[in-house]
């Protein structure tokens, strides 16, 4: 089984004719991902990458019957791309643009709370069920499928993880990348329930960094509700406060936002936390054996 995406979603790609949209498209067909079309205004009635081009979202929804968009569009247009899958009745968008203003993500997830669907991103690497669906710009050839759940704020840890991983054996069901900016559709919290609540995954890595108090609330929820491992890492234990590190969202603004202060939280609240990312694999093999 799989979360958010799989063999049988119907995924469309707005901003398929840019230049990122065009190349990660064909990646993402070339790995068998289930694409159906894709959207730019004005060019709509074209042929790209063999995919039928639309106008709008509403009219891919309309005629492909797509429930699943990622979105490749500059950070000036991408809040209105997202708020426009929503109101067509996409239940799954990917937004992957880094850089979107943070007062434009307030208003778009208060907006989405009319909506049923879940946005996962922006400045995410996306979501990846192994052998079925890669929605985003992962690279699809060291997963494999299996029963290890990640989520990760960091997409190039989320890579380590993987590969790790499939180098245990142990493969993964479905990998999400929630996103490094201070305000994201899914929260860690929410895609460890997810990921929970999947029959087919056995365990759960969870991948944070400074700043915000995600990791936190995951954690509280694995104490009170977990009935799976958790294996968790926290990047950043060198940077300094009051500096952003790499993301907009790591930015150390009190002591609870620290590494350190997180790998605690984790600890207290039953998380396998490990002290470098080079043994996630490893301890999580370790500890399913337990």
């Amino acid at each position: 089984m799989s979360i958010l995406v799989n063999k049988n979603s119907r995924i469309i790609v707005q901003g398929i004719t840019g230049n990122e949209g065009s190349f990660h498209t064909a990646q993402m067909i070339e790995y068998g991902t289930p694409v159906v079309g894709g959207v730019t205004p004005g060019k709509g009635g074209q042929i790209h990458l063999d995919k039928p081009v639309f106008n709008t979202v509403s009219d891919a929804v309309d005629k492909e019957g797509a429930d699943t968009s990622i979105i490749f569009v500059p950070p000036r247009f991408a809040p209105d791309a997202i708020m426009e899958a929503a109101e067509a009745g996409i239940q799954v968008i990917v937004c992957i643009t880094e850089g979107i203003a943070v007062q434009d993500m307030v208003k778009v997830k208060a907006y989405l709370k009319n909506f049923d669907c879940r946005l996962v991103g922006p400045n995410c690497p996306g979501i990846i069920t192994p052998g079925e669906a890669k929605l985003g710009i992962m690279p699809g050839f060291i997963h494999r499928q299996g029963t290890i759940g990640i989520v990760s704020r960091s997409g190039t840890l989320t890579y380590e993880a993987v590969d790790q991983v499939t180098k245990a054996g142990l493969g993964q069901s479905t990998c999400i990348g929630i996103g490094g900016d201070p305000i994201v559709g899914t929260t860690t919290k929410e895609a460890v329930e997810l990921l929970m609540n999947d029959p087919e995954t056995e365990g759960i890595i969870m991948i944070g960094e400074i700043g915000g108090g995600m990791e936190a609330e995951a954690a509280h929820y694995v104490q009170e509700f977990g009935t799976k491992p958790v294996v968790g890492f926290i990047a950043g234990k060198t940077a300094p406060a009051g500096r952003t590190m790499g993301h907009a969202g790591a930015i150390i603004g009190g002591k609870a936002d620290t590494a350190a202060a997180k790998m605690e939280i984790l600890e207290a609240h039953g998380v396998h936390v490990v002290q470098s990312p080079a043994h996630i694999g490893r301890t999580m093999a370790e500890v399913l054996r337990q």
